[in-house]
């Protein structure tokens, strides 16, 4: 028996929900998952990290829209570790944050960050 690769659906799910020109189908994943009904695909700002900037890190999809920033992982293979592997997704997308709002991380007042939502889809065959 041949092995699947699980690529495509990952592939498929970023190439779907994590372009720029697909605004409008990231922002109605967003509604549908968070009971919103935004409608300005404009807002949001895409921030996915690719493998080339960030030492062979990179995530699925991942924007900014008003105060938050979501996380969205698709994973057709069960993984434990989902959520430790957001946290460091999302330390890398803070550390860029930072950096173009041009924020003092060392400064006496508090920065302001986007408030995480961190999501994963599953869709492999293993129940968990």
């Amino acid at each position: 028996m041949s092995e699947i690769n699980r690529e495509y659906k990952d592939r498929l799910f970023v190439f779907i929900f994590g372009r720029e020109e697909n605004r409008k189908w990231t922002l109605s994943l967003y509604n549908a998952v968070n009971g919103t009904d935004y409608t300005d695909e404009n807002a949001i700002e895409i921030t996915t990290m690719s493998d080339a900037v960030y030492m062979g890190m990179h995530n699925d999809v991942s924007f900014i829209i008003t105060e938050f920033i979501s996380l969205f992982e698709q994973q057709s293979t069960y993984n434990p570790n989902m959520p430790v592997r957001q946290l460091m997704y999302l330390g890398r997308l803070y550390d860029k944050y930072i950096d173009a709002t041009k924020q003092n991380l060392y400064g006496k007042r508090q920065i302001k960050l986007p408030v995480p939502k961190l999501v994963t889809f599953y869709n492999g065959r293993e129940d968990v």
